[in-house]
């Protein structure tokens, strides 16, 4: 019989399709429809920085770079009054969703900067999440601002979260680093657990009619596996970090690159959001039909299968890969 199990965080899964943050994560009853379907665990959406604490200096030293030109700087958010409720409110759904599934829940943090606002890390943890998600983005605008400084903020607060919790720890992390691999080692080193490959920036646009910039989410598509995919596929092996695969994942096709990179887990909202739960129930057939007919008898024979170690052709993710693209390119008639 075809085994799907899995770990991630040192959880045990039953299989390795988790839902990442999303709408779909925000309620009890959505939590508890995720399970019905068949999800593995789930994310839990994010209690931001800027909602536990406004006008922290730790925040400040980063926020006011570019605050006369970001759409996010201070200038545009709420008073703090307004924050007040929601980082208790979070806690308490943290709480309400354990108890209303059996799945492994794990809650998500997201801020760039260390403080009294990672407190809330202890909160999560004793509120009954199973591991806690460090979600690390911010877009630095000023050019004062040099990304030797961001990278040392980056792992000063993943060891400061480490140190507060017991529970595992995963990093989530944007792939706009020069040297990522090195970047990956330093969280791990810092107390990272597992490194969550990647975060999306959600590019702005722009409305002719009322020069404004607007907000714009795109859903993925399964092109955007390929970056996740190639970096999952360097760093296997190269770190004792558990990694997960986001952004991208929509076919059962889609899961079994992310297995065979060597990721534990594929991680999804995109699919889920725009055609309903009951893709997981066919994902999950679909991946299993295709262990099937390939005879693979369970997903650990495949993770890292296809990554850089393992592969006959190493240099198939680095340079040769772009040289071999642009001479074997065929214009089409």
């Amino acid at each position: 019989m075809t085994d799907l199990k899995t770990t991630y965080l040192s959880l045990s899964l039953k299989n390795p399709l988790v839902a990442s943050a999303s709408p779909l994560t925000q309620s009890v009853e959505g939590a508890q429809a995720l399970e019905q379907a068949g999800i593995a665990a789930l994310v839990m959406h994010s209690l931001f920085e800027e909602e536990i604490i406004h006008e922290s200096q730790e925040l400040d030293h980063f926020l006011t770079y570019g605050m006369d030109i970001s759409a996010e700087s201070p200038a545009h958010w709420p008073e703090s009054a307004s924050f007040l409720l929601k980082p208790e409110a979070y806690i308490e759904k943290v709480t309400k969703i354990k108890k209303a599934v059996s799945i492994p829940v794990i809650a998500s943090l997201n801020g760039v900067s260390s403080g009294g606002w990672t407190s809330y890390a202890r909160k999560m943890e004793a509120a009954g999440a199973d591991a806690l998600e460090l979600n690390l983005y911010y877009l630095p605008t000023a050019t004062s601002l040099a990304g030797t400084e961001l990278e040392e903020a980056y792992v000063k607060l993943v060891q400061d979260v480490r140190k507060s919790i017991k529970i595992p720890l995963a990093v989530k992390l944007s792939p706009y680093f020069t040297a990522l691999p090195n970047m990956a080692e330093r969280l791990v080193n810092a107390g990272a657990d597992a490194l969550v490959l990647f975060n999306r920036f959600y590019q702005p646009d722009f409305d002719l009619e009322a020069l404004e910039v607007t907000p714009n989410l795109v859903l993925s598509t399964s092109e955007d596996l390929r970056l996740p995919l190639r970096w999952i596929a360097i760093l296997f092996g190269k770190t004792r970090a558990d990694l997960a695969l986001t952004s991208g994942v929509h076919t059962a096709q889609d899961v079994i690159k992310a297995m065979m990179a060597g990721a534990r887990v594929a991680m999804l909202a995109s699919e889920l959001l725009a055609k309903g739960l009951g893709r997981i129930p066919e994902l999950l057939a679909g991946v299993t039909t295709w262990m099937e007919e390939h005879e693979y008898a369970s997903i650990q024979v495949m993770q890292g299968s296809l990554s850089q170690k393992s592969v006959r052709e190493p240099a198939a993710f680095e340079r040769a890969n772009y040289l071999k693209a642009l001479r074997t390119y065929q214009r089409l008639p």
